[in-house]
């Protein structure tokens, strides 16, 4: 194709698209050719990105279509059904990409809280670094699991959700230096492994990992989601492939902050089941059962439901629909 005579052959018919886009007002006539134009401006662009790629009147045209859809429809759909898409397809897509990161982020996590706890246990002087004996007695017979009962159930739970939250909005947001999240994770993993490894001092191991596992397998799950998407966003501008790292970082960076919204929710419900179920007096079976059900269901919701919705095509990004032209473009 000869881009050029293909675009002068058209002009006028995208000028007036752009025309009438652009219209405060339009009677029955203007509104049939508003359409008729479009739809025609449609099979145009479908032929430039087939035989070009992208291109300044590609990007042109795509802009207008944009428009000139808008006018006609005044949105891409209701909100009903674009939250249904994103929890049913965009959300799950995009959690589904960061799977194996998520898993490698999960060793690392698991490695250093093991050394840090077997570190503290082993050697009396790093004990003794920590604080008094009986400081460190008091926190692993009242402080430790006294902490889950301190507050009501509603304030623990916020204090915990919010908390978390954080943390892994940080992943995500400071993920694209690619120092943080290996930090952050770091850090939450040296101050488990230090919890442990005071507890086990003091024979109190298993009461260690009893509070620790009803929310904990969610809580921490989330995280590491948080920080693997963390991790993505850096590499899609260290090793953009095809695309150029703007628009790398574009797509990637809308696809991976939905997994924010993903990982609030999935934080919130680890946060109820910290705040609620773990101060019951319930059997331990049940309150890990709970926890092994909120966390199992993730796993599905991620796993089985994002390999269906990424095989659909989806990617956690916005179609082109809703964010029109990939790159910008001068000229």
């Amino acid at each position: 194709m000869d881009l050029d005579a293909y675009s002068a052959a058209h002009d006028a018919e995208w000028k007036r698209l752009a025309q009438l886009s652009s219209a405060s007002r339009l009677d029955g006539r203007q509104a049939d050719e508003l359409i008729d134009l479009y739809q025609a401006g449609a099979a145009h662009l479908s032929a430039i990105k087939t035989t070009v790629g992208e291109s300044v009147p590609g990007d042109r045209l795509s802009l207008t279509l944009s428009r000139a859809r808008l006018k006609f429809t005044g949105t891409s759909s209701n909100a009903l059904m674009r939250v249904t898409q994103f929890f049913a397809l965009q959300l799950p897509a995009a959690l589904y990409r960061v799977r194996w990161i998520t898993v490698g982020v999960g060793v690392y996590f698991v490695a250093v809280a093991a050394f840090f706890g077997y570190f503290v246990a082993s050697d009396p002087q790093v004990i003794a670094s920590l604080g008094s004996y009986e400081a460190l007695r008091s926190y692993a017979e009242n402080d430790f699991t006294g902490y889950y009962s301190a507050s009501s159930e509603g304030v623990f739970a916020a204090q915990v959700w919010t908390n978390n939250a954080y943390i892994a909005a940080q992943c995500i947001a400071f993920g694209i230096t690619g120092l943080w999240v290996p930090y952050a994770m770091f850090m939450n993993a040296q101050s488990i492994g230090q919890s442990a490894g005071i507890m086990a001092e003091f024979g109190r191991l298993d009461e260690f990992f009893l509070f620790i596992a009803p929310h904990g397998q969610l809580e921490i799950y989330s995280l590491l989601v948080a920080a693997a998407a963390g991790l993505l966003i850096f590499w899609s501008w260290v090793a953009p492939g095809a695309r150029t790292r703007g628009q790398a970082l574009a797509e990637d960076g809308r696809a991976f902050f939905a997994i924010v919204i993903g990982v609030i929710l999935s934080l919130l419900v680890s946060g109820l089941v910290e705040g609620i179920v773990t101060r019951q007096e319930w059997p331990w079976v049940i309150k890990i059962g709970i926890g092994s059900i909120v966390w199992i269901g993730f796993l599905v919701y991620q796993w089985w439901w994002g390999r269906r919705a990424f095989r659909a095509g989806h990617t956690g990004d916005l179609d082109e629909f809703e964010a029109g032209a990939r790159r910008l473009v001068a000229g």
